[in-house]
């Protein structure tokens, strides 16, 4: 039996999804932009699924650009709007635990010769409006703020901190990472105060290659590709179409489960970690208000993250040592929340999916008490 716990680095693909990409590349395998008939079919596809999309996000199907994965739409909004607007100002404000795809974009604009302010999280580890609202000065172009923290789970509270920065600098654009919001929370872009937001197909349970930037309308972004001008010059390249059709059959599918599907997280990570207070050695994240439910992170006493990962694999349990892109490296994250380096080498990220069952969470509670005995005789 495998019990897969790593939906935050990635999920299987839906059976929606598959079949969209299936019937793409075996019928309508047509360019988008040529004009005869399977073009038309293949832009008509295109379109479909950004209708789909904008029913999941709560904006218009026109404001969706589809890039390769959340990576690239980070770096499009980020490098797009600040050069677009470098007259203006040059400062982007950004928090501490963004994802390296924020964090080192950010760095590569600050020695391109932009201000770049990291803002540090409060003491209990959260981020509130003021510190935004602070930060703020004449030059400041740009906000970036993630919805859902990937390794912790922390939810920011991004639409009051868009409302706070709107009311104070209407001038100035707000973006924010998605990637680990998009199905997992309820979203409604039109009235959120967000002008950027990104977005990746194989956390949702559509296939790896394809993500998605929305951008509010009458904003301007500067392209990072350029070649045949397609989706309005900001992104060019032939559509994928497959991904993209498989992108909106799996937000359709799962779009009005929401809240259902949160509130079976919730239970699931109350289950985990009732389990927990019962081991002595275990410490876990909190559970409730201002955490995504379907992430946990856990420590272990005494035992590394990377030799806990491979003896829980070892029964078929699959977990994360963190952010599936830092490799194993020191967690930037960790680090700013004051975590120090012996837990935050010993911290493992639980995360749960569509198919995440009670049985697993029980079965990681006893191997994780059968660690402490094992691997503690090893030591």
């Amino acid at each position: 039996m495998e019990y897969y716990l790593d939906n935050s680095a990635t999920t299987r693909v839906c059976p929606e999804a598959a079949q969209a990409c299936v019937k793409a590349m075996e019928e309508t395998y047509g360019n988008p932009s040529s004009l005869h008939r399977m073009g038309y079919r293949a832009e008509q596809l295109v379109r479909q699924a950004s209708e789909q999309l904008g029913a999941a996000l709560s904006c218009a199907p026109e404001d969706i650009i589809y890039t390769s994965g959340a990576t690239e739409a980070n770096n499009l909004a980020l490098f797009g709007v600040m050069k677009a607007y470098a007259r203006q100002g040059k400062t982007l404000i950004t928090t501490a635990i963004e994802h390296p795809s924020i964090s080192e974009t950010a760095e590569e604009l600050a020695r391109r010769g932009f201000r770049v302010k990291r803002l540090p999280p409060l003491p209990d580890g959260t981020y509130s409006p003021r510190q935004f609202a602070e930060a703020l000065d004449e030059d400041t172009v740009l906000v970036s703020c993630m919805l859902v923290n990937n390794e912790t789970g922390l939810e920011l509270p991004v639409e009051e901190i868009a409302r706070t920065i709107k009311r104070l600098k209407p001038e100035v654009l707000i973006h924010t990472d998605g990637v680990q919001a998009f199905l997992r929370q309820p979203i409604k872009l039109r009235s959120s105060g967000i002008d950027l937001m990104s977005i990746s197909g194989h956390k949702v349970r559509a296939p790896k290659g394809i993500g998605a930037l929305y951008v509010h309308r009458g904003i301007r972004l500067l392209p990072r590709l350029y070649g045949g001008g397609q989706q309005k010059g900001i992104r060019s390249g032939t559509e994928p179409v497959p991904l993209i059709a498989a992108l909106g059959a799996a937000a359709a599918a799962q779009k009005d489960s929401v809240r259902q599907e949160r509130s079976r997280f919730s239970a699931l990570k109350e289950r985990l970690a009732a389990a927990c207070r019962e081991i002595a050695g275990v410490t876990m994240s909190p559970v409730g208000e201002g955490y995504a439910p379907h992430i946990a992170t856990l420590s272990l006493r005494g035992i590394r993250s990377e030799v806990l990962l491979h003896f829980l694999e070892q029964y078929g349990i699959y977990v994360s040592s963190g952010s599936a892109c830092s490799r194993g490296k020191q967690s930037p994250v960790l680090e700013a929340l004051g975590v120090d380096r012996q837990t935050a080498d010993e911290t493992i990220r639980v995360s749960f999916g569509a198919e995440t069952t009670e049985e697993a969470v029980d079965e990681l509670a006893v191997r994780l008490e059968e660690a402490l005995h094992t691997l503690a005789k090893v030591r």
